[in-house]
C-alpha cells in the first residue's frame, strides 16, 4: 500500500503553469515534420478538456442543488487549483471584477495591493502597491509583484497584463487645517 499525502498538502500545478506546460508540449510537436501527430495531440488536449469540462459542470450542478447554503461551494472556490479549472472551463460564477478583488484577498495579507482600474477590452490591470510598512527593497517589491501576478493568473487569467503604480503616486488633496487665529501679545485695554 501506498502512502498518500492529503489533497490540501500536496502542491498542485496551478492552471496557468499546466497551460504554459501544455502549449510548450504542442509547439514542440508541431515544429516537427510529422504534422499528423500534431494535430492528433490538440485533438487529445481538446477532448480531454471537453470530457473534465463537463464532469466540472456536473460536480458544480451538483454541489450547488445539494448544498443550500454554499458553503462548500464558497470553500471550493477559493482555492486556487479549483478556481483556475473552472476559469479555464467557464463555470466561475463570479464576475471577473470580483476573481481580481479574490486573487488580491488571496495575497492582501503579505503583498497589499488594490486596484486602479481595469481594461477588459485589453486586459490590463492598473493596480497601486499599499504601503506594507517593508523594507522597500526592488527583491521585495519585485516578489510581492510576482505572488500577486501568480494569484491573477489562477483567479482572473482574462487580466493579460498588471501595471503597477507606487502607493505614493496617488493624488490625495493637501491637508487643509482650520483653526481660529491666535492671541496676541499686545492686548488693549
Amino acid at each position: 500500500m501506498s502512502a498518500r499525502t492529503a489533497p490540501e498538502q500536496t502542491a498542485a500545478p496551478s492552471a496557468e503553469a499546466t497551460g504554459r506546460r501544455v502549449e510548450d508540449v504542442l509547439d514542440r510537436l508541431a515544429q516537427r515534420e510529422d504534422r499528423e501527430a500534431s494535430a492528433a495531440a490538440e485533438e487529445l488536449v481538446r477532448a480531454l478538456m471537453d470530457f473534465y469540462g463537463a464532469g466540472l459542470a456536473r460536480i458544480a450542478h451538483l454541489l450547488q442543488r445539494e448544498t443550500g447554503d454554499g458553503g462548500q461551494w464558497a470553500a471550493l472556490l477559493g482555492d486556487e487549483l479549483v478556481a483556475g479549472l473552472l476559469v479555464l472551463h467557464d463555470l466561475h460564477p463570479d464576475d471577473t471584477a470580483a476573481r481580481i478583488d479574490r486573487a488580491l484577498d488571496s495575497v492582501r495579507r503579505r503583498h497589499p495591493a488594490e486596484v486602479a482600474e481595469f481594461a477588459a477590452d485589453t486586459g490590463v490591470l492598473r493596480l497601486r502597491s499599499a504601503d506594507s510598512g517593508g523594507c522597500g527593497c526592488p527583491s521585495t517589491n519585485q516578489a510581492a509583484q510576482q505572488a500577486v501576478e501568480a494569484a491573477l493568473g489562477c483567479f482572473a487569467p482574462e487580466v493579460t497584463a498588471v501595471q503597477w503604480e507606487a502607493a505614493d503616486a496617488r493624488t490625495e488633496p493637501p491637508l487643509l487645517q482650520i483653526s481660529s487665529r491666535p492671541p496676541t501679545a499686545a492686548t488693549v485695554s
